[in-house]
């Protein structure tokens, strides 16, 4: 009793998985109950996902019993059941299966059958197939049993019936009869199912078991079967089938709901065969033999593999050819009948793969009818329905036609009824009326006939085209026929019996039947082979090997291969042996398998030099691999010899006669090697040869085949990178993208990261092929995984995929088998690949009747949810139910809202369906053609999109067959007419050929060309010459025959002129490729000749309205008279509400549609007019509808309106502004096309408000925004109008507020290059007063580059642009000094002479700095090219340049007048006179550093150097007028490139960080100050340090004044805290390199550098939020083991913070967001496993990371475990596992470590203090000290010292803070430190007079007082001290003094009211000691007086 209760109170899911099973059944039937009570969302079933295979696999059968039940009502509640189904099922086929207890079985296939209701229907068969290789016959029948119950259940549509059909043979083999009979029961429930389909595959079991199967199948009712159970997602159509069968109560009215299972073709359930290669070697000569016997031979050995139901694809045009010569000329009657049957069964076994041959052997069979013998005329009937089975009565019906006149009756009969056949397996859509009329024509004649048999087979044909096409389409062909005749053909059409046993003319026409083989007996139906004539399905075939592969292979398949691919047959062991031995050495075979391994080498040797050697044609490749095997073969362990090995393959595939037979002798052994680091390179050569031998699909394919089924990771990994490099040289042509894509998502999966970065790699290679696309098969892959995939996605953005070198480059026209693989479908092959849904349950009757309802309202919610189904799909079947011809209705709806919301839909429906939406196009897509004839150019334009999207999808073909488009162009609406015209003006010259149908649009085009509407009749004579490339003049000339004569003559001399124009065909691919899609071009140009045919337009609509006569068109004037009160009254209706409309994402979604080529990029030399009507249709939603007429108004006073309006508005409505701020700019670059004055005038002045309106909002352009702006602004400053070019200058002041100057200046560089002057001029001197105001960072792409392009100006023809070319020049000068010699490049000697003449009259002296006037969005970054330029100091005199400094001056004035953005000019300026001053007093001052720094920096361990530039100013108040934008503006000049401006920044920053009053308005800005210092430690370490031009004491000063401000803002608590965790990161990263660069390191100054550094890295660690510290150290960590580039003492640096951090743990514990540290722990421990850490040379990374754990565990206790709030999926963590177990023996731990230390670390300490406690070695021992406590900062040394006496304790803490103080550079030779966690208890020792002691000692080191200091070196101390501190201030000793005095009066106060503590015994003597270092201060102020 006492143990149960202990696991009594356990909780369920522990009781579950305890070791005791009565405490497990206790747990399985809690959790049943939980399961059936909880509901299906909550987060408890989590619990039980990784533990619930256990329920199953229980190993006591009672418990598992009870935990079947659970598991069942698991999968059946739980939400997360479907992640669980790999794991449960394999367990319940190996655990339960072989159970004996009928119930436990019984519960096991509950569960497979439930798991299959919840969508994993496709898993749980391949686990019970799996089952069925069991060895245990137990196993073998539950799970036949099993699947047979899951097909009764659920029926064909769910269970896949092909691996079912596939497993049965071997199932009837068995040996156990219980497994025979079940296979039996199976085989009659499949055979319910698809019935006859079934046979093929079992023919060839026992003849008994097939005969008992005969009489069972026998007993099936012939009822179609119905599933009884359904998925989740068919739950609806389950209610509507009991409700319907509840009403009904009959099978009959269920059929629309239950479907009956679906026609099964036993082609699909077939494996392909692969003849071609074992045809008889000597077949062809046989064929071709003189003697009959020997070419029956041939046939009969070709006729027994015919006889194979499928066959592999491959080349058979040679052996297709063979037959066709026997048929056509051979005269034995039994070899041409032979023949037939050998063609039937290649045409039945090929199916559509044969399809490209059908045109060349029916001519030939339908000549060969002349034969009247029976058995002959059978064969070849026969043998051409089969042939018209694999093509279309279209491509044969020329072949037909031209064998109707042929004078030999048999032949005529015999192809009017082949006909007749053909018809009858035809339907309405593929028998239309332009093929029909042609037939029926030709039938006509033959009814007339003379022979009784002719007229008897045509009046046949023409019943079966009545009964197909309808009477109506037949009747008008039989108007002239005797009334007799007519009737006897409508006798036969009505006894024709359709395929389906449908009667009735024409009932099927809304209803395509399939083409199929009809199940009942159709007339002279095949008797061929196969017997069972299977109703036919167009199937990809799959590649040999690899019976699954569709998609991608089924569609690379249909090229036709150039070059004959060579086939082998295999050759056994012997014959290779001999063939070897012909052509090898004798002496080189016997050493082959020589235990020396230096005779298999030079036996390898010989092999090698006799293959490179060997004749091409006498080379037996296939045995000499097979030699390469002989033992040891590939498992040779000398690798020279196996590099050898692998030479030779490849030298063997390289130059025989190289086939896939050989290759396969092989691969297995190559693929093995790749991961061999010695032989890895040549296994991948010779599998780059044997692929340009084989191709690389093929060999590719095979490769990654067998890599995956290896357990290698490195194998893998090698496969795929050998892949993507491959890819790259032979091009993409081929490659089954299908099955990469499976190999490569299971290497997206893989555990080991090598395979995941492969298989990303080629990835990227892939999407250089494959473009965006290849994304949507990875949609559902983790969201950490699917940003690296498009991380790689963004490296080859923009990139072209390589030229192939190759392969490709060896068969000639693989470039155009690629076009016409391209031209054959609409879209690209791998929109066939994407896994597609069936949404036609989902387009239920309820969706349809909304969408169809009477209530508009209704209507839309209708479309509503149609729209949502789609979405949800994301990809679709074709198969869509009624929702064609429900949209259809929706295309004519009144509602034009709902009209265009259609065509959204068919936008979406054309994207998720892909190209398998042609079979639409003639449903749903002409009718949009029908919305072009709209008279709303809103709708108009949503046509166009989703036309040319549809196209996009279904390619031109489509569109063009039948006459339908023809008909639409006969309608007389202008608007259709134009649209029409103009899409196939864009289209056509993309086809390589069309369709004859394109003829039927001739006589309505002709009707165009004579069209009252002018643009209409343009737009006709525009495509007039593209119809005339594809049909040719002649064809188009005699279609004028029907005109009237006048207009014959017109339409005549119009062709005469269009053949002059005529384009040359195009030699590209039917369609656009997929990169550069149609409708990226089209809508557009759709809209282009809307605005011009506006009026026009108008008119023919008003006059149509009034029913006025055809061609009478009212007056302009008329028109427009008509229209102004109507537009009056409007007007004043609709000004009442806001002018703009913020359309959520409206900018976002206009930027995404132009990158994507969506809509025309703004971009123009003038505005054409497709850009005005996109611009129009753009504003329709954004803008007030009557002010989109007046913005697009004809007349100018209505811009001047619209323009005024938007001035009034412009405040109030700010925001809508900005939301189509994009639009608005666009719309007024228009005007600056404008020849009005007034309207240009006026958009200036809005320009003006409105840039002034952005600046104050603190708005920023975007990149699209200023790219369709600035240019046109650009343009109009050479405006020749002053008063014009005035306001665009002050324009570009403004931009540069809202937009970056450094962006400006290449727009400004392209103004440059204008034809006009005065643009030119005005460029120039904008591009100088930029320079003059921002310096040299503003130079774009580099200031060499843009100084190249000004100076070229200097010799311009105009004068103007000559002198501002010279002034910008002189502005440069300026800036930067001598060094405009050299950027300015070569100048002819004449401009150089003008240049330097320029630059000696200017009287200014060049400055030494950059302008300090920078704007804070000017940012200088690190690795800026213009960086380094540095001011050169120069004498020579300039007077100041007159234009550019107005400019200068007014610019400043401007910046002036918006203090919220820029600092006044007088601020922050340097006091010219004052450093003259300075200069010209030569006084030398000693020791005027002390002076420079606060006395409170005396309490710091060293010299902090305090970085000001000048005295603090009196009235500091005025210096923060504007206090948050003065601080941007100085935090900005941080960052600078020179440094000057950086210093005199920081300085100013530091003064404010020391006053407490106003150091307040940095808050909130603490972020910003850090990134830009961060910057400038950046710039000074990769930039300055290396600029040689530079002295070092500048850069020193530069990072001394850095990091004096960091330490004086990381003083101020709350300033300290606000450093968010990524800037931390920057900072210590900045830092740690500091101390690392081996330049500072080496010189003097850098000493006091590193100490200052370390200072600062240790107050930034106490003062800063603890949790963002820790974080920045873990990720900096994390990428320093990441990165290669990082030092190994980078990591160690890092190390160190992090010990300093945990040893202070304990006390910042409470401070700590412990969730977000675990996370970044995981975020760590997921890049680096444990497998991983261990890897690294050091072990140091996870002794650290351990340590962390550790700590906190120890710290927080079991609750840390409630902190893994953050991470998702914490069960599959790491971190949770290791802290559980941290956890776990948190208890035993906290017992130890406060009794006894480790033994281990207790022998070592003690031996240490040994060394201490001895005289001699008391030094030795504190550096072992110090080095022990380096390495193991998590030993708590204070638990050892504690045992020692009180003085020993005291010795070694002075010892440790003593080596801590002065040992920098001793303890940074081994581990370099930055001074953190040195010091146990900072807090403490902080105020010892010993500390003080060492800092005075150091102090008066570095200035000399010391009297060891040598005389000589006093001068470099100085120097040094100096460089260090502040620059010359005047120095106050007073004041130095006064503080001490305050601080020593202070610190008697405290030690007065504080009572002496025993624990520091030191404290005693620090007023002493500061009474001391006072008297030394007196000392140090008179040495200097």
């Amino acid at each position: 009793m006492g143990d149960d209760s202990d696991w009594m109170k356990l909780p369920v899911d522990q009781k579950c998985e305890h070791k005791v099973w009565k405490a497990r059944l206790n747990g399985y039937e809690e959790a049943l109950k939980l399961f059936q009570r909880i509901d299906d969302k909550s987060p408890e079933w989590a619990k039980y996902q990784g533990i619930i295979k256990k329920f199953v696999t229980d190993s006591n059968s009672v418990a598992q019993l009870k935990g079947l039940e659970a598991v069942l009502a698991y999968v059946e509640n739980a939400h997360v059941a479907s992640r669980t189904v790999g794991e449960v099922l394999s367990g319940v086929v190996c655990k339960v299966f072989n159970q004996p207890k009928a119930r436990a079985k019984e519960l096991a296939s509950d569960i497979c059958l439930m798991y299959i209701e919840i969508e994993k229907a496709d898993i749980v068969q391949e686990e019970l197939i799996k089952g069925l290789e069991n060895k245990n016959p137990k196993v073998v029948v539950a799970c036949v049993e099993t699947i047979r119950r899951t097909l009764c259940e659920f029926g064909s549509k769910t269970v896949t019936l092909k691996p079912i059909v596939k497993v049965l043979p071997k199932l009837f083999e068995s040996r156990e009869k219980a497994v025979r009979d079940e296979a039996k029961l199976l085989a009659v429930e499949v055979y319910r199912w698809i019935r006859d389909s079934l046979r093929p595959s079992l023919q060839n079991i026992n003849s008994v078991q097939l005969k008992e199967l005969e009489e069972e199948w026998v007993k099936v009712p012939s009822s179609a079967p119905r599933q009884s159970r359904f998925l989740r997602s068919q739950q609806d159509l389950r209610a509507k089938f009991e409700e319907q069968q509840a009403v009904a109560g009959s099978d009959g009215d269920c059929e629309d709901v239950a479907d009956s299972a679906p026609q099964v073709d036993p082609y699909e359930l077939q494996d392909p065969v692969e003849i071609l290669s074992k045809l008889p070697k000597d077949f062809y000569v046989k064929i071709e033999a003189k003697k009959w016997q020997e070419r029956k031979e041939a046939l009969e050995a070709l006729a027994m593999l015919a006889k194979h139901p499928k066959l592999d694809n491959g080349d058979y045009g040679d052996l297709v050819r063979a037959l066709k010569r026997v048929i056509g000329k051979d005269t034995n009657v039994i070899l041409v009948s032979l023949a037939a049957k050998c063609l039937a069964g290649l045409a039945f076994g090929l199916r559509k793969n044969f399809g490209t041959y059908a045109g060349n052997v029916v001519p030939t069979i339908l000549d060969k009818f002349k034969e009247k013998k029976p058995a002959v005329v059978q064969s070849l009937q026969e043998a051409i329905d089969a042939v018209f089975l694999t093509t279309t009565l279209q491509n044969l019906s020329e072949d037909m036609l031209a064998v109707m006149d042929n004078k030999n009756p048999s032949i005529k009969q015999q192809a009017s009824l082949f006909l007749t056949r053909c018809i009858h397996l035809s339907t309405p859509s593929t028998l239309p009326k332009s093929l029909l009329k042609p037939l029926c024509a030709a039938l006509l004649k033959q009814v007339n006939d003379p022979a009784p048999e002719v007229r008897d087979a045509a009046i046949k044909a023409l019943g079966t085209a009545m009964k197909v096409a309808g009477e109506k389409a037949v009747n008008p062909f039989l108007a002239d026929l005797d009334k007799l005749k007519v009737d006897k053909i409508k006798e036969i059409a009505s006894n024709v019996e359709l395929a389906g046993g449908k009667k009735g003319g024409g009932a099927e026409k809304g209803k395509p039947v399939p083409k199929a083989q009809p199940q009942s007996e159709a007339p002279a139906k095949p008797a061929g082979p196969p017997k069972n004539a299977p109703v036919y399905k167009d199937v990809g075939v799959a590649k040999k090997g690899k019976p699954g592969a569709e998609g991608g292979a089924g569609a690379k398949s249909k090229k036709p291969a150039v070059t004959k691919e060579i086939v082998e047959t295999e050759l056994s062991v012997e014959v290779c042996d001999e063939l070897a031995a012909a052509v090898l050495p004798a002496s080189c075979v016997e050493m082959l398998d020589s235990s020396n391994w230096k005779e298999r080498l030079a036996s390898m040797e010989e092999f090698y030099q006799v293959a490179e050697q060997m004749d091409i044609s006498a080379m037996p490749c296939q045995a000499l691999l097979r030699m390469l095997a002989k033992k040891p073969g590939w498992k040779e362990t000398n690798f020279q010899v196996m590099q050898l090995k692998l030479q030779v393959v490849a030298v063997v595939a390289q130059r025989g006669r190289f086939s896939k037979t050989s290759a396969s002798v092989v691969l297995d052994a190559l693929v093995e090697k790749m991961g061999d680091v010695k032989c890895g390179g040549k296994a991948k050569d010779a599998l780059t040869a044997i692929g340009e031998a084989c191709s690389l699909s093929w060999i590719a394919e095979q490769v990654v085949s067998l890599a995956f089924a290896q357990k290698n990771p490195k194998n893998q990994a090698e496969a795929l990178n050998w892949l993507a490099n491959a890819m790259k040289e032979f091009g993409f042509t081929g490659i089954n993208v299908k099955a990469f894509i499976n190999h490569v998502k299971t290497a997206l999966g893989a555990s080991n990261p090598a395979i995941r970065a492969a298989a990303i790699s080629l990835l990227g290679v892939m999407y250089l092929y494959m473009g965006a696309s290849l994304r949507m098969f990875f949609e559902d892959e983790k969201a950490a995984l699917l940003a690296q995939i498009d991380a790689e996605f963004e490296k080859m953005q923009g990139q072209t995929p390589p030229a192939p070198t190759r392969g490709s480059i060896k068969r000639t026209g693989g470039q155009e088998e690629g076009e016409e693989a391209k031209e054959e479908g609409g879209a690209g092959d791998i929109m066939d690949l994407l896994p597609r849904t069936d949404i036609s349950d989902k387009i239920t009757e309820d969706m349809v009747s909304k969408v169809g309802d009477k209530n508009w309202t209704i209507r839309k919610e209708g479309l509503n949810e149609v729209a949502a189904v789609l979405s949800e799909a994301k990809f679709i079947k074709p198969s869509v139910g009624d929702l064609p011809i429900t949209l259809k209705g929706r295309l004519s709806d009144s509602n034009k809202i709902l009209v265009q919301q259609t065509l959204s839909i068919m936008q979406q429906m054309a994207t998720a369906m892909g190209p398998a939406l042609k079979q639409h196009v003639k449903t749903l897509g002409i009718p949009v053609i029908t919305v072009l004839g709209d008279i709303k150019n809103t709708v108009r334009a949503a046509a166009m999109a989703t036309l040319n999207s549809w196209v996009e999808q279904t390619g031109m073909k489509e569109w063009l067959e039948g006459e339908e488009l023809s008909e639409e162009l006969k309608r007389e609406n202008p608007f259709l007419r134009q649209e029409v015209l103009g899409w196939l003006a864009v289209h056509l010259p993309t086809m390589r050929s069309v369709p004859s149908d394109l003829m039927l649009c001739v006589p309505p085009l002709f009707g165009c060309l004579e069209d009252r509407n002018v643009d209409v009749r343009k737009r006709a004579q525009d495509v007039l010459p593209i119809f005339m490339m594809h049909l040719g003049f002649d064809k188009m000339n005699k279609a004028t025959g029907k005109l009237k004569s006048a207009s014959k003559d017109q339409v005549v001399a119009m062709l005469d002129k269009a053949r002059d124009a005529m384009p040359a065909k195009s030699a590209g691919p039917a369609k656009a490729a997929p990169t550069k899609p149609v409708s990226s071009v089209h809508p557009a140009k759709a809209l282009a000749a809307l605005s011009k045919t506006q009026a026009p337009i108008e008119e023919y609509a008003v006059a149509d309205s009034k029913k006025a006569k055809p061609g009478a068109l009212p007056a302009k004037g008329k028109a427009a008279a008509g229209k102004k009160p109507l537009g009056k009254g409007k007007e004043e209706e609709d000004k009442s509400g806001p002018i703009f409309t913020m359309v959520p994402n409206g900018k976002d979604l206009r930027v995404k549609d132009e990158k994507s080529l969506k809509t025309l990029k703004w971009n123009f030399g003038s505005p054409r007019d497709e850009y005005v009507e996109q611009l129009k249709v753009q504003m329709a939603p954004c803008v007030a509808k009557w002010l989109q007429e007046e913005l697009f108004h004809h007349d100018f006073q209505h811009h001047i309106k619209a323009i005024n309006s938007m001035i009034e508005c412009l405040e109030e409505e700010h925001e809508a502004t900005v939301a189509c701020l994009d639009l608005v700019l666009k719309w007024y670059t228009l005007r600056f096309f404008d020849t009005n004055t007034s309207v240009l005038m006026k958009a200036l002045e809005y320009l003006k408000l409105l840039f002034l309106s952005l600046s104050k909002h603190n708005y920023h352009l975007s990149e699209q925004e200023a790219n369709s702006f600035i240019p046109y602004l650009v343009l109009k400053v050479g405006e020749s109008k002053d008063v014009v070019r005035k306001d665009v200058r002050a324009i570009m002041g403004m931009l540069c507020k809202v937009y970056p100057a450094s962006r400006m200046f290449p727009f400004l560089m392209e103004g440059t290059k204008s034809k006009n002057s005065k643009q030119r001029a005005e460029c120039l001197e904008e591009l100088g007063c930029l320079i003059g105001f921002y310096g040299m960072s503003v130079c774009q792409p580099t200031a060499a580059k843009s100084l190249k392009e000004i100076a070229v100006h200097i010799g311009d023809r105009d004068t103007s642009v000559r002198n501002t070319a010279l002034n910008t020049v002189v502005t440069v000068y300026n800036v930067c000094g001598e060094q405009v010699y050299k950027l300015i490049g070569h100048l002819s000697e004449k401009d150089m002479s003008m240049l330097e003449e320029r630059i000696k009259r200017s009287a200014k002296t060049p400055a030494s700095t950059a302008p300090t006037h920078k704007q804070g969005e000017e940012k200088a970054l690190p690795t800026h090219p213009n960086a380094s330029l540095q001011p050169k100091p120069s004498n020579r005199a300039q007077p100041p340049i007159k234009l550019s400094q107005i400019r200068l001056n007014a610019l400043v004035q401007s910046q002036q007048a918006e203090p919220s953005h820029v600092c006044p000019v007088g601020e922050f300026h340097l006091d010219l006179d004052l450093l003259e001053q300075l200069e010209s007093d030569q006084t030398s001052v000693v020791l005027p550093d002390l002076v420079k720094h606060k006395l409170g920096d005396l309490l710091d361990p060293v010299i902090i150097p305090e970085p000001k530039l000048r005295p603090v100013p009196t009235h500091f108040d005025e210096l923060y007028a504007g206090p948050s934008s003065t601080i941007n503006l100085v935090i900005s000049q941080v960052a600078s490139g020179d440094i000057n401006t950086s210093m005199q920044a920081l300085a100013q920053i530091d003064e404010v960080l020391r006053q407490e009053s106003i150091a307040e308005v940095m808050v909130g800005h603490t972020d910003q100050f850090l990134i830009a210092t961060s910057l400038q430690l950046r710039l000074a370490h990769s930039t300055h340090m290396a600029d040689t031009r530079l002295p070092r004491e500048d850069i020193f000063k530069l990072y001394s004044c850095a990091i004096g401000n960091m330490l004086t803002l990381f003083g101020v608590a709350r300033l300290a805290r606000e450093a968010s965790m990524g800037v931390l990161k920057d900072l210590v990263q900045g830092l740690v390199t500091v101390l690392l660069d081996p330049r500072i390191e080496e010189s003097q100054e850098g000493q006091q550098l590193i100490r200052s550094v370390n200072m600062l890295l240790r107050r930034l660690f106490e003062a800063s939020d603890q949790t963002n510290i820790l974080s920045a150290l873990l990720v900096l960590l994390q990428d320093s083991l990441l990165s290669s580039a990082d030092s190994p003492k980078f990591s160690e640096l890092i190390m160190k913070c992090l010990w300093r951090m945990i040893k202070f743990l304990p006390e910042t514990i409470s401070s700590l967001t412990l969730d977000k540290i675990l996370l970044d722990v995981h975020n760590f421990m997921k890049l680096f496993p444990k497998d991983r850490l261990r890897q690294l040379k050091t072990d140091m990374p996870h002794r650290t990371l351990q340590t962390l754990l550790h700590t906190l565990c120890r710290l927080a206790g079991p609750t840390i475990l409630d902190h893994l709030s953050l991470i998702e999926n914490k069960s599959e963590s790491e971190l949770e596992a290791h802290l559980k177990r941290v956890v776990k023996s948190a208890k035993t731990d906290r017992e130890t470590a406060h009794t006894v230390p480790k033994s281990k670390d207790a022998e070592v300490l003690g031996e240490i203090f040994k060394k201490i406690s001895s005289k001699e070695n008391s030094e030795e021992g504190v550096s072992k000290l110090w080095e022990f406590k380096q390495r193991h900062p998590e030993v708590d040394l204070a638990s050892h010292l504690k045992k020692l006496p009180q003085t020993f304790q005291t010795f070694v803490e002075h010892s440790l803070n003593k080596l801590c103080t002065e040992g920098g550079d001793k303890a940074r030779t081994p581990y370099p430190t930055t001074g953190v966690g040195l010091d146990p208890t900072p807090g403490r020792d902080e105020l010892r007079p010993s500390v003080y002691q060492e800092r005075l000692k150091i102090l008066r080191q570095l200035h000399g007082l010391e009297n060891n200091n040598k005389p000589q070196q006093r001068e470099g101390e100085d120097e040094r001290t100096g460089l260090l501190s502040k620059p010359p201030v005047a120095p106050s000793m007073d004041v130095l003094q006064s503080k001490m005095s305050q601080i020593l009066h202070n610190r008697q106060s405290q030690d007065q009211r504080r009572p002496q503590s025993p624990a520091r015994p030191a404290d005693s003597g620090s007023t002493g000691n500061l009474a001391d270092l006072m008297k030394r201060l007196q000392k140090i102020k008179g040495n200097q007086q």
